[in-house]
This record gives C-alpha cells, structure tokens and sequence, in this order.
C-alpha cells in the first residue's frame, strides 16, 4: 500500500468512481485502469557550472493512452517522488478525458530545486532530462508540458534538445506544449489554467444564485496559476481579500491592489511584507471569511482538521489534488460547492491541446480565438458535470470522475482487449 498521501487519494476518488461503474463495464477493465501503464525512473548526470557532474533522479510515468498520447507537465521541485508524479498522471488522464481533448494522463518530475538553479544549470538540467527521457518524449507518445517549476523557457530547450539530435531545425509535430509562441507556441497558454478557475467559479457563482460583482476571494498561491486567477477573477468584479504563498499571505477585507502585489512579489519574490493588509500564515488565510477560495498551490492543503473551519461557500481547485477525501466529505455535509481539480483546472491542457493541433497543421491562432475556445469548453464541461451531478444526486468531484472514467473505459472497451 503506497504511503504517499496523493496517492492515496487519486486511488480513493477512482475507487469510489468505480463501484457506481460496476454495472456499466467489467470489474477487470476498471481494475485495469487503476495502475500506471508504465513508471519509470531515470538517472540525469549533467556538469554543472560548478565543474562537477551530478547525479539527479527523474520520473515519466504514462499513466493511459486509451484516448491519445500521454500528456502532463514536467514538475521540478528537491521533493517530487515517483508516487506524487504516478498521482499527477492519473489526475490528467480523468482531466484529459473530462474536458474532451484526445490525450490520456502522463507527468514527470525532476528532483531538483529550480530556486537554487542558475539560468544555465537549469538549461543543462533540462537538456540532460531531455536526452534521458528521449524514448518517452513524441508527438503521438507523449508531449509534456510546463508544470511547477518549469516554465515556457524550458519547453523551449525540450523542443531545441529534440530538433538538434534530430539534424533538423525544428521538430515535425509537437512534442511540447507550453513552449514560447516565437518557437511555435500558443497565445494565452500561461494564462490559461487560471482563466479556466475564473470562468468556472463565474459558472458556479450564476448556478447558484449568486453575483460574482463584488464577491469576496481568497487565493492561496501566487505562482502562475493563482495570479492569473486572481487577476481574471478581479476583472469579473470579484473583490480579491486574500492572497497566499509558501512565506506567507496578506489579507485586507476591503480588498488587494494587484497591481501593487504583483510589483511587490516581482521585487521580493513573495507576498510576505506587503504593506497593506493583514499578515498572517498560509494555514490561517484558508480559514478567513470570503464567498470564494482558490487553493492554487500545492496538493492536500484542505484537510479534515481544517475543512470545518472554512468559511467560504465555493471552492475552487486551481491546484492540483488540494482537498483530501476526508476534507471532501466534511464539505460536501457543510454544503460548501467544490469545483473539482480536473475540471477547474482543465484550461491549461485545453489550450495545450490548441497549441498541438496548431503546430500539426503549421497554423497559428490569435488570443482571441484562443480565449473564445477556452470558455466556451470550460462553460459547456462545467454545465455538463452540474447536469450530472443533479440526474445522479452527486458532488461535482464524483460528477466529475463518473464521467471522465466511463470516457476511457468506453474508449478501452473500442480499443479490444488484444495487441
């Protein structure tokens, strides 16, 4: 039994999905889609600035490439495992499949601290992930993507490591999404995941009843994610209160200049010290009164010693896996609406997918297009899990799940059982 606690709950959630699948499909093919198709963990030994050579561990997993290729960002962090990374990967294939693109679940990590890394190192760091992973890495195998920290930079050295070892000057198809638009990339890529927690909370507030214009929001993360997010919600007219990262978070019911927070965190590399506002710890913001939370930062933050001290009435997962399953149980008791991770933040791997079917067909979309798609997704996927929810009686996560596992279980049923 796995003792990663991401883990744990990505098995849970598929677990409970699965019993109200039993009559629907055979007890071995939902077995099967339990377990990663493939986990592997490789060595990287890059030369350093430092003159020495480093030993780095890294992680692909493919977790089902029922519907597509497997897709999933590259996660570099000093304490990312194989378990975290095969949870991640799981998450994706539901996300893929719930916001109907044609990919299926894979992740990697890079156990390394971005922070501690020069501009070089972390390009010789990635170009030797790069050539390690080669085997993994193709259009219609898997195509990876940014994810904590990495960035577009770095999908632009994962493009070029490729396209030299190659001989070409480019690569024929998409290995990466999240790459610079100057190499091929997509506008409005970065942006995407947090516009996608935007319009999903303006989708949940109008379901019910309620008038975004004004309302309070509390976002735990700064990173790119919950800026955009704060920022997409504060153009709705929502008033942002609160705001979080890992030093710290500031809150001032009269609401957050974030503008003024953004220049601050530019400069100090942290919302800690804005002058305006009160300080407090992360723990404490996530329980403050406000209408909504955006947990945008790490998994497993809303726990059930703190899921009953919540004040807000929606939640919204810009994160990946923030709420436990014992957390999820407490709120759904407390009536509290939670926009499920696979669909609240399904706007980065939507667009990833316009960023794939654009560089396949050697086009290029505007932001506008790109922005029109993305809502109109995210607006039809989030009616189509509210739909669901009240026909079955069920919270939006189980919603959620019931639909993006009998997606890939129907596509495994077409696939047959033979190679």
């Amino acid at each position: 039994m796995t003792t990663n606690p991401m883990l744990e709950h990505a098995l849970a959630n598929f677990d409970k999905t699965a019993r109200l699948l039993r009559g629907e499909f055979p007890a071995d093919l939902l077995l099967k889609m339990r377990d990663p198709r493939e986990r592997s963990e490789l060595r990287l030994s890059p030369e350093l600035a430092d003159g020495r050579t480093h030993t780095i561990r890294a992680f692909v997993v493919h977790h089902n490439r029922a519907l597509g290729p497997s897709k999933g960002g590259i996660r570099m962090t000093p304490c990312v495992t194989l378990d975290e990374v095969t949870a991640l990967a799981m998450e994706m294939t539901w996300k893929c499949a719930l916001i109907g693109v044609p990919f299926g679940g894979g992740k990697s990590g890079i156990v390394a601290d971005p922070e501690q890394l020069p501009p070089h190192d972390k390009e010789t760091l990635i170009r030797s992930f790069t050539r390690g992973a080669i085997r993994h890495i193709h259009p219609l195998v898997y195509v990876p993507a940014p994810d904590m920290g990495t960035n577009e930079r770095d999908m632009g050295h994962i493009k070029d490591a490729i396209s030299y070892s190659l001989g070409q000057a480019t690569t024929q198809g998409c290995y990466v999404t999240g790459k610079p638009v100057i190499l091929g990339g997509i506008p409005g890529r970065r942006e995407a995941t947090g516009r996608g927690v935007a319009i999903t909370t303006a989708a949940a507030m109008k379901t019910l009843g309620r008038d975004l214009c004004g309302a309070t929001v509390i976002v735990q993360g700064f990173g790119n994610v919950g800026a955009v997010a704060a920022h997409a919600l504060a153009e709705l007219g929502a008033r942002v209160v609160g705001i979080g990262d890992i030093h710290g978070a500031v809150y001032n019911p009269s609401g957050l200049n974030l503008t003024a927070l953004a220049a601050h965190v530019r400069k100090q590399r942290s919302v800690a010290g804005f002058t305006v506002g009160r300080h407090m710890t992360g723990a404490k913001l996530l329980t403050m009164p406000c209408e909504v939370l955006v947990p945008a930062a790490t998994g497993n933050q809303i726990t059930k010693e703190n899921a009953g001290k919540i004040q807000a009435k929606i939640i919204a997962e810009g994160a990946n896996g923030p709420t436990t399953p014992e957390a999820d149980r407490i709120l759904e008791k407390r009536g509290v609406f939670v926009i499920p991770d696979i669909l609240c933040n399904a706007g980065g791997v939507f667009v990833s997918y316009l960023e794939y079917t654009q560089e396949t067909q050697q086009e290029q979309m505007t932001e506008a297009e790109v922005r029109t798609r993305l809502e109109q997704r995210m607006q039809e996927r989030f009616a189509r899990v509210c739909q669901t929810a009240q026909e079955r009686k069920l919270p939006m996560r189980q919603a959620a799940m019931l639909l993006a596992v009998r997606s890939v279980a129907t596509a495994i049923e077409a696939h047959g059982n033979l190679p």
